[in-house]
């Protein structure tokens, strides 16, 4: 009887030291080295996002500033982009390509009267077309009356009348079209120079007296081609 009363106790205590006994630890230096491996791994992300930051910067640093080693527009460049500016109506983009104190000289045939032909300021380009007032550019050729014209009127006549930005010759700084009308424009602007869009002709039957012609006057200003006048021409009586 006292046997079986040790033996229970004995037992009873090994269960109660069982039961009270720590939990096994957690291996540290596992654990350790799994956060270690996590921060390298981050570290390594996060460098690469850096790499690529600074990439998307100077990418767009590159966008946005011009290059220093880029040529400055030739004259034909010039002429060819300010074409399409007036084939488009686009007086706003047109505005910083004309002189800042000569301004655009408008003549409507290939005679420039720079006494009398009208001049337009860069301040007055961006709202030309919308101008409801009616100017006189001149004569009209062979009746000899006014040519009393809104500014919209007489693109429509004396400046977008033909496809000039897809002409049949262009003459760089050199005379295309010929008629009986003085072409003064050496004399009229000494410094400058010119591209002429050239049509031969239109119509077979009258032999290419139906020309027509388009020179953009420009200035060269510190590089850069800077228009001064814009010279409509084509056969006159």
């Amino acid at each position: 009887m006292k046997k079986m009363i040790l033996l229970n106790l004995l037992i009873l205590v090994m269960l109660i030291g069982v039961g009270c006994s720590a939990p096994p630890q957690v291996d540290l230096t596992q654990q350790l080295d799994s956060q270690k491996q996590e921060i390298g791994n981050l570290k390594t992300e996060n460098q690469q996002l850096g790499t690529e930051v600074a990439a998307l910067k100077a990418a767009a640093s590159d966008a946005q500033t011009p290059s220093s080693a880029a040529s400055p527009p030739t004259l034909l460049m010039t002429s060819l982009a300010v074409a399409q500016l007036l084939a488009d109506g686009d007086m706003a983009g047109l505005a910083p390509y004309v002189h800042p104190t000569l301004g655009v000289r408008f003549t409507p045939y290939s005679m420039i009267d720079t006494t009398n032909d009208l001049v337009f300021t860069t301040a007055q380009i961006p709202n030309i077309l919308t101008d409801p007032t009616v100017y006189t550019w001149g004569s009209f050729d062979g009746s000899g009356d006014p040519i009393a014209l809104t500014p919209a009127a007489y693109f429509t006549q004396f400046v977008t009348d033909q496809d000039f930005v897809n002409p049949h010759m262009i003459g760089n700084n050199t005379a295309i079209g010929t008629g009986n009308s003085i072409n003064n424009l050496v004399t009229a602007y000494p410094t400058a120079s010119f591209v002429e869009f050239h049509f031969t002709g239109f119509d077979p039957q009258y032999g290419g007296i139906d020309w027509a012609s388009l020179r953009l006057v420009f200035e060269n200003v510190g590089g850069n081609w800077l228009l001064i006048g814009i010279v409509h021409d084509g056969w006159t009586i």
